[in-house]
């Protein structure tokens, strides 16, 4: 059982509308610019929502309605999906968007061959400030320059705001979407300077580092104080990462194993 439906809309609607019912009427609801993502949602100054008046609580619910009524369920028979997308639910596979740029981010240290000992996914192994399992994905400059839609640059400057007691960081909270539906918070870090514009050099996932590593350790099937090889990687499967920009402040990240011939 679930209080979850998803629907796809056979009119063009581009409207955010987020409604708070109880007992079927409207108590509460926000109209504005920002998508259902980590990053329209929670990025201050980038998207907009506004609180709607009481007055308002009809003509909304009606128009609604009136979407509602040019909707079927996201797994009406009607759907027809493409060969390359059908979903197997073993393992659990969503569907693989249309993407026009993909960036194969490999997990090997390109001057060895190897997964390196205390940096990318073996961090948290390290003898700095880390957390058991602490992980990220290298970005090295050919990834920016070879995919600069897919890795923008980095905000000049920090904002900070009068709410809240964090600040908001040159790096701009962001959503990654995996192969296998698990949804993360995560983050485009630290700083290259690529003709003399900061880019970011790592992704991490948010608020901490280790949900990454945690998460591709679980897929690898190994523990989180064991240090990962490149041995570990082609038993499994692959050894990178293709990353694509599903949209602005979302991305696509597929880590399936590949078939083997």
């Amino acid at each position: 059982m679930t209080n979850t439906a998803i629907y796809y809309s056979n009119l063009p609607v581009h409207s955010k509308c987020y409604i708070w019912k109880k007992k079927s009427k409207i108590v509460t609801a926000l109209i504005g610019s920002a998508n259902f993502s980590v990053n329209g949602l929670s990025n201050p100054y980038k998207e907009v929502l506004a609180e709607t008046t009481f007055d308002t609580f009809e003509p909304l619910n009606q128009y609604t309605q009136k979407i509602l009524g040019y909707c079927i369920e996201c797994d009406d028979s009607s759907i027809k999906l493409r060969d390359k997308n059908i979903v197997t639910p073993k393992p659990k596979k969503i569907i693989t968007p249309e993407i026009d740029g993909v960036c194969k981010a490999s997990l090997l240290d390109s001057r060895t061959g190897e997964v390196p000992a205390k940096s990318g996914l073996n961090w948290g192994l390290s003898f700095g400030h880390t957390t058991l399992g602490d992980a990220y994905i290298r970005i090295s400059k050919d990834y920016v320059r070879n995919n600069p839609d897919i890795f923008p640059p980095k905000q000049l400057t920090p904002l900070s705001f009068t709410t809240g007691a964090k600040q908001t960081r040159q790096n701009e909270a962001v959503e990654f979407i995996w192969d296998d539906g698990t949804i993360m918070e995560g983050l485009l870090e630290q700083t290259q300077i690529i003709d003399g514009v900061a880019y970011p050099k790592a992704i991490s996932s948010s608020p901490r580092k280790n949900i990454l590593g945690i998460y591709l350790r679980r897929r690898l099937g190994v523990p989180l104080d064991y240090l990962i090889t490149r041995a570990d990687l082609e038993r499994y499967g692959r050894t990178d990462i293709d990353i694509s920009l599903l949209e602005e402040g979302v991305y696509y990240l597929d880590f399936s194993p590949k078939s083997k011939s």
